[in-house]
């Protein structure tokens, strides 16, 4: 234990063990959760990068802290078996790496007051990039990251790119030490280290001759640059630089650019390499991609293809209900006509009958849709109410951005039925809490009724037959 002994502990954070998998390495020797993991096979290991890096080897010792006790655990691991280990933090310290940008459409520096403390966090981490698509720019690192980078083979990294100029790029960030982007992309590929990029379009500003040579250049990497996403710039109400959005006809001819292009990609990279987010669809009013257009690649986090992974799964969710409604006539239930997609008389097997789906502006009319198809499969009466983002502004159309108390107050004053269905998404937060911290709970207490979470109308199915988990009924005096 010579060479561990010799290893500062003060000078790097512990991972905090939170979990250990039945019958991996970790519980065969032992470890617990509440152990603090210090170094693996001599190395400090400073966050879960280096612990998957590390931990490759077949023979291993680990450095834990248990207590105030420090123990040495020897372990053999076969190849292309996980150490099993859960941390409480990706990242041991804690600390993630900040953005030193100050770029003009920063959602973050939009943000409206009084909202949790982490939300003003401008993050820009790479380890974040490689662990969870994070997109960023590249602006902040130093040669030590750039070795563990390159030596650990983080791939792929999602890059926010935005313009490839670089006096341009160095504008737009407002942070005149920004590196040549094609410098540091090419340095990446060079390594096989696969990129995905994105390019925030603001109207007058990254569009027009800087658009078109930011594709260019972006395709002379490939394919160590795998895709180019093309992204709305996102504007609230306390914005206050005088930059704008997008209208519906320019929304349209991004569409026709990124359609042209498409093609030519197509021809030389058999991919299409450049990709519009489903907003600009939605904005332009024009048919979602099918889901072959994304050439397998899944982006959807960065907000490409989802509005199509949702309706692909209603067309199989819809086979499904009627399906199950077969099934149940065929039980002898006697509610059901000869026709097993409409029920005999105005009984239904599910207590609910009326059901509200909450939705931010900019899905409202696609869900509408499907709402509708699923109303006359159940003969439910449904009703889609789009929920405006009072607190950021009514510019602000999407889901993961609606505030709980938006939803209170617009529902109140609606005849809401007897289950509400609200967005998951707006409770992505460990805790299932919206932006503005109201729980679906205490939407259901106000509302007295009900609150299913979806992400698509599966989920609303589950809800409806019973099959959920995410369903909150209110409670008295809540």
């Amino acid at each position: 234990m010579t060479l561990f002994q010799e290893l500062d502990l003060t000078t790097f954070s512990a991972g905090q063990i939170t979990g250990v998998a039945s019958g991996s390495v970790a519980a065969d020797i032992g470890l617990r959760p509440g152990d603090e993991l210090l170094a693996i096979n001599d190395q400090a290991v400073q966050d879960v990068i280096d612990v998957q890096f590390y931990a490759a080897e077949e023979s291993l010792e680990l450095l834990i802290r248990r207590n105030d006790e420090l123990l040495l655990f020897e372990a053999e691991r076969a190849y292309g078996q996980t150490l099993g280990i859960e941390f409480a933090h990706p990242t041991f310290d804690t600390d993630i790496r900040r953005c030193n940008n100050l770029c003009e459409f920063c959602f973050v520096l939009q943000m409206a007051p009084r909202f949790r403390r982490t939300l003003y966090i401008k993050d820009d981490d790479y380890r974040y990039s490689f662990l969870f698509g994070h997109y960023v720019t590249l602006t902040n690192l130093d040669e030590h990251d750039w070795w563990r980078i390159e030596t650990m083979k983080l791939s792929p990294l999602y890059i926010s790119v935005h313009v490839t100029d670089l006096e341009q790029r160095r504008r737009y960030l407002r942070n005149e030490n920004a590196g040549d982007i094609l410098e540091q992309l090419h340095r990446l590929t060079e390594q096989g280290i696969e990129v995905h990029t994105q390019l925030v379009i603001v109207p007058e500003v990254n569009d027009g001759k800087w658009l078109e040579q930011s594709i260019e250049d972006l395709a002379r990497l490939w394919p160590g640059v795998r895709s180019v996403s093309i992204v709305p710039v996102g504007l609230t109400k306390q914005h206050k630089y005088g930059l704008r959005t997008h209208s519906k006809k320019e929304a349209a001819e991004i569409l026709d650019y990124v359609t042209t292009l498409q093609r030519e990609f197509q021809q030389r990279f058999n991919s299409r390499f450049i990709y519009a987010t489903d907003e600009w669809y939605l904005v332009a009013d024009r048919p979602l991609p099918h889901h072959d257009a994304y050439d397998g690649q899944d982006l959807r986090e960065n907000g490409l293809g989802m509005v199509r992974h949702f309706l692909d799964e209603w067309s199989a969710v819809e086979k499904e209900i009627q399906l199950w409604l077969r099934n149940l006539k065929k039980s002898g239930d006697t509610r059901f006509s000869q026709n097993p997609e409409e029920f005999a008389d105005h009984t239904q097997p599910w207590k609910f009958e009326r059901i509200t789906l909450a939705t931010g502006s900019l899905f409202a009319a696609t869900l509408r849709q499907t709402a509708a198809e699923f109303a006359r499969l159940t003969r439910l009466t449904i009703n889609v109410q789009q929920i405006i983002n009072n607190r950021l502004g009514d510019s602000i159309t999407v889901s993961g951005l609606l505030m709980g108390n938006d939803v209170l107050s617009q529902l109140e004053a609606q005849v809401y039925g007897d289950l509400v269905v609200l967005p998951r998404v707006m409770f992505d937060h460990p805790d299932t809490i919206s932006l503005d911290d109201i729980s679906p709970q205490e939407i259901a207490n106000k509302l007295g009724c009900p609150v299913a979470l979806a992400d698509t109308m599966g989920d609303v199915w589950d809800a409806l037959i019973g099959a959920s988990a995410v369903v909150y009924n209110p409670v008295t005096g809540g």
